[in-house]
Parts: structure tokens; sequence; C-alpha cells
């Protein structure tokens, strides 16, 4: 499978182009669309809302099944009806009709996700950020310093060159705040530089998993691989011009704040082993949920002999062809290598703690086919409300699916609508493990869909878990010896290479450095393992300090991170502009209000199948909160996170 590593062009979409091919070849490119956004793109390109025929509609109980949910009488029809209209388009001159006024937006809206009773009208401002129908970038900053403040001094360390430390400095930039990124790796991408294990690749669609304001319409999968979403991010921070104020090898800690300066001190190490500090008006940390390994608390852990290693550093020096080979775990990280690595190893023993939910995905691991590419190219704004849809369907469209029903008590789902997910799931891995009933009694879960990650599948979990040189086991380890693992039972498993597919310390934010706010307050002694903050961003006593990917902002099946690293960034700009426009050094959101939205946010998370459950997840801090999920709506968060309103901090000059 080839992957695209060495992308040139701009991270930016270019112009739509014209339409020169025949009626066949039109005819052929529409073979691959994607059609939940077809018709409702063309209603945009040319203005005709007749197109919007309501036995074309979606069905939105069925968009997240493969191909929409449309029957086949219904995708017919849909190709025929695009065919005549883009060769009507094509023959016109490709001349689109002017930008549609709110009401034809509205109905183009309605159209592409089913309908639904959801107030649409809400979303649609941030409808048009998405699509930038206007051609405006309505996320950048409003102001520029050297309107509001030319004269004050203010300087920013982004801490992290991941997603969010990336977008955060563009913004920075454009408002002419004066920056540095500091970064522990030597390239930019975060995760996406760490993680370099096999089959590493995104679950969230390319079209989802992007920077509003640099899409692209070339992507080479449907769901990016490792290598094409880091050279993304370097593209990015090249074309946004970010990367001149990286300082790489560098790694921050500690952070202090003083209440004399109204100024943070940052400790770093430079690459040379010397320490430095850094003196900032602001810091925004950008340093992640998933960038610190965790390792099991598993009696002889570190003393096996052999290569033992997590797959977020992983060895590519260890040679595991005709290896025995030990993976431990089988979330999201362990279910991408596992299949990889299979085929080449002498034997792999597979343990698993829990098993996983897992959503149906037949085009996984395939490339975005040259039809769909051509519509992406030349069809104005299907690329972006295929983005609408995705967003749609895998977030507020689908809230409801794992929202907690009081009056539910069906053991194992937590309302109708769950219960729906469950037994869709469950078919699915009835069916790929049907002539193996021994494993299929052990892959399905217990547990409501939504309580832990839902992995994404095209069937290479079963084909992998049913091959001979492939053993399954559920017994919990009691312990790893210099030469292998001991099951709970008293088996010793001898292997040559041991694994550790075991995920994050998620719940750790802002580990392992140090970080001193007002009165001398340490952050982890102030947090005690409970870490919260008002919007994921901002934490009382400690000034002009921003999170981003903070508590309680990941997201489960409710959209990208990036979305939220978006908006966070935008309120932090927003922060930054009310500080530098009204002579004040120091934002300080009040207590009342960080406790009062915390308290919300517990109340919610326990509303939601992640909550309600008691299975073992990521998802939830060790005394069992769950600390990293945003419960509520992606246009709350969006709505919450427009501008900051100033009576809710602490402002001192």
């Amino acid at each position: 499978m080839a992957e695209a590593t060495t992308w040139t062009a701009s991270p930016f979409v270019t112009d739509i182009e014209q339409i020169t091919e025949s009626d066949d070849a039109i005819r052929a490119h529409l073979a691959d669309a994607e059609l939940q956004p077809l018709l409702p793109a063309l209603a945009y390109a040319t203005g005709d809302m007749s197109l919007l025929r309501d036995e074309l509609r979606p069905d939105p109980l069925l968009l997240s099944l493969p191909g929409g949910g449309f029957t086949d009488e219904q995708a017919d029809a849909i190709r025929a009806l695009a065919l005549e209209v883009l060769v009507r388009f094509r023959d016109g001159g490709c001349r689109p009709a002017p930008v549609p006024s709110d009401q034809d937006l509205l109905r183009i809206m309605d159209h592409a996700i089913g309908g639904t009773d959801t107030d649409m009208a809400a979303y649609l401002p941030l409808l048009e950020e998405e699509l930038a129908h206007r051609g405006e970038d309505r996320r950048a900053p409003t102001w520029h310093k050297d309107e509001v403040a030319p004269d004050v001094d203010f300087r920013v360390v982004v801490i992290g060159a991941g997603m969010s430390g990336i977008l955060a400095g563009h913004r920075l930039d454009q408002a002419g705040v004066d920056f540095v990124i500091v970064d522990k790796n030597d390239d930019v991408g975060g995760t996406w530089y760490e993680n370099t294990y096999p089959g590493c690749r995104v679950d969230n669609p390319n079209h989802n998993f992007s920077y509003s304001i640099a899409q692209r319409h070339d992507w080479p999968f449907h769901y990016s691989t490792q290598p094409v979403l880091h050279q993304y991010f370097s593209d990015c921070a090249d074309v946004f011009g970010v990367r001149d104020r990286i300082r790489f090898g560098t790694e921050v800690i500690s952070a202090t704040w003083s209440e004399d300066d109204r100024r943070w001190s940052v400790a770093v190490r430079t690459p040379d082993g010397h320490d430095e500090v850094l003196e900032a008006d602001a810091v925004i940390s950008a340093v992640g949920q998933l960038n610190r390994p965790n390792f099991p608390d598993i009696p002889g852990v570190g003393s096996f002999a052999g290569p033992a290693f997590h797959s977020a550093q992983w060895r590519h020096d260890v040679d595991l062809t005709g290896k025995r080979v030990a993976v431990i775990g089988t979330g999201a990280s362990a279910m991408q290598l596992i299949p990889e690595i299979a085929p080449a190893v002498g034997e792999l023993l597979v343990f698993q703690r829990t098993p996983a939910w897992m959503v149906p995905t037949p085009d996984y691991h395939d490339e975005v086919p040259p039809g769909l590419t051509w519509l992406y190219n030349h069809v104005p704004a299907y690329s972006e409300l295929n983005r609408f849809c995705i967003f749609w369907k895998m977030g507020d469209g689908t809230l409801a699916n794992v929202t907690v029903d009081p009056d539910w008590d069906t053991p194992g789902s937590v309302g109708p609508m769950n219960a729906m997910m469950q037994m869709l799931f469950t078919e699915y891995l009835k069916s790929e493990f049907a002539d193996r009933p021994d494993l299929l009694e052990v892959v399905v879960p217990s547990y409501p869909p939504g309580a832990k990650r839902v992995i994404r599948d095209n069937g290479v979990w079963a084909r992998t878990l049913k091959r001979d040189d492939v053993r399954l086991i559920t017994e919990g380890i009691a312990e790893i010896t210099p030469t292998g693992i001991v099951t709970a039972d008293g088996e010793h498993h001898d292997v040559d290479v041991i694994i550790y597919g075991t995920g994050f310390t998620a719940s750790k934010f802002l580990t392992p450095m140090t970080v001193t706010g007002r009165n001398g307050v340490d952050l982890h002694e102030h947090w005690q393992g409970e870490a919260r903050a008002y919007l994921g961003i901002t934490i009382p006593g400690f000034p002009n300090l921003f999170c981003l990917y903070g508590p309680n902002t990941n997201i489960v099946i409710n959209g990208s991170i990036i979305y939220f690293s978006e908006c966070g960034v935008r309120y932090i700009l927003g922060l930054i502009g009310l500080l530098l426009s009204t002579d004040h050094r120091a934002a300080d959101v009040r207590k009342d209000v960080h406790d009062e939205f915390n308290a919300a946010v517990d109340a919610e998370n326990r509303r939601m199948a992640w909550g309600a459950s008691d299975v073992n997840s990521w998802y939830k801090n060790e005394s069992g909160r769950v600390s990293q999920n945003w419960p509520f709506t992606l246009l709350e968060y969006w709505q919450r996170t427009l501008a900051p309103e100033p009576d809710e901090y602490d402002l001192t000059p």
C-alpha cells in the first residue's frame, strides 16, 4: 500500500477546477462519490434547491452505515441526477451560483443530514466557518497587537509543536504577538511524530481530522497513515511560517508565576543539556493527553531480558521476523499494530484484558478512489459539505446514542439508541467470528458501546486472530519474568519480545513538568490527581496559563480534537486580546465560575455511557472520575469559546 510521505504542495485547498471531461468520464467519477453530500453540494454550486428531493434524503438513523444507508435505488437516482447537473454545469462554463442565502444554506444542511429535530439555525454560523464559503477565515484573530497595544511587550511560550502548538503559533503570528514554541522532539507533529509503530493511522476521516483553514482535496487515504499525517502537520508548520519559531530538542522542566512581575519563568533544558529560563507573559500548554506512554502495574515489569518496548516508543532496530512475540493490550494502538506484525512473527500471543467494540469500516485501509478526488476538485463545496456530514454523524448527530436513559434497565446498554448500537456491533462480531465460536465468546464486550473507545475495523482483526500462529489470551497477567509472562492460571509463556500496547497516562495532565502558580501553589498538588480546568483551558490561581486538549476536552464519538483545538486557540487569543486592549497583565478565571462549570461537566458525564459504566477506561482518572471527555455538544463548545466573558475572570493590571 503506497504512502504519500513527500508532499510538496501547500496544505491549503486550491481553486475548484473547470470540468472538461466527457459525460462518460463524469459518470465514471460519480461511481466513487460519497453520496450524502453530493446533491447538497450541487444545490450549493448551482443554486437549484429543487435537487434536494425528499425521496433522496438520507435516513438519519442509518448515516453511520457504509454508504450512508442509501438503498440501491436511491444511490442510482442520486448519481443519475448528479450526472445531469454536472453536464449542465460543465456546458454552462462551470460558473457557480452566488453564495446561497442563510435560508438556502439551512435547507442544504437539513437535507445533508436527513432532517432532524435539532434547531439547525444555531449551527449555521458554525457551518459557515467550516465551509469558509464567503472566502473568510472566521477563526482568525479579530485584533492585532499593533492596533490595540503597540507599546506593550507581551511574549508567549507555547509548549509543544504538535497539532495544537502549530495552530497556536499561527494564530499568535496573525495577531502580531511575539511567541516561541518549545518541543522536546526534533520535529513537529507531536503524537504523529512519536508514534511510528506498524499500522499507525488515524481513526477519524481525513476531512474531519485536519485544520478548517488547511483543507486538502488530495488525501491519499480515507483514514491517513502516520507518515501522511506527520507530513501534513509539517507542511502546515512551513506554510503557516511557524517552524522558524520552534526550539526543537528543548524540554520544559518547570513554569513559575511571579505575582510581582505578572510573568511566567519557564525553565527549559536545551539540546546540549544546559538549563535556561524563558520569560513569558503567558504560557500555552499544547502537550496533549496522549504523549506519555503508560506501562501497566504488573509485577516484574522491567525484568524481561529480551527486547520490551511500548508501541509509542517502537524499536525499529528489533527484527520481529520469526520471533515469539507478546503484545499486551487490545486497545486502539494494539489493534492497529497486531495485524501488521502477525504475518512476520513466528508466533504472536495477544493478551486481552477487555475486548473492544468495533464499528465496521470497510474503507478503513483504502486509498481514496480517483473519482472521489476528482469530485472534490471540481464540485464547489463538495469537500466542505462532506466535512460537515462527517462532523454531524460523528458528533452531535450521534450523541444520543451514548446518552443514559434513566428508565432503561437492559444490561449492557444505557438506552434504546445505545442498545441499537450494541445490537449492530454484536451482529458484526458474530458475522466476523461465525466460524470460531471459541473466539466469539471472548471478543464480544459486556459493557455499553461508548464506555470505552470504539475501534474501527475492516475485517482485519478477525482474520488476524483466526491465524494459526496467533493466540488470544484472556487470563489476567500475574507476573513478567526475565523469559516471559505468567498468567493468573499459572502458565508461563516464553517469548522473545514483549510489546506494550497499553496506552498513555492521559489523566496526568502537564506531567512531568512542575507548574507553580499564585502563592507558590504547585499545580499537581492543587489538582491532587483531579485535573480540572474551565472549558479545559484556564485554572484558578494560575493566571495566563492556558491549556489546549486540557481536562475534559477529549472526544469519544463526537468529532475531532482538531476542532476543539481550533475553538480553544480562538478563546485563548480572545483572552490575550482582552488583556492587551484593557491595559491588564493577568487573567485568572474565577473559582466559582470554574467550579460551577466542572460540576456541570461531572453531572453530564455521569449521564453518558463512559461515565455510567464501571468498565476500565483511559477516560477516567485513578479515582474513577471522567477527567478526559467533553459530554456536551460540539456546538456548545464552539459557542462557549467564541469569546471570553470578561466578568468570568479576575483581571489585574
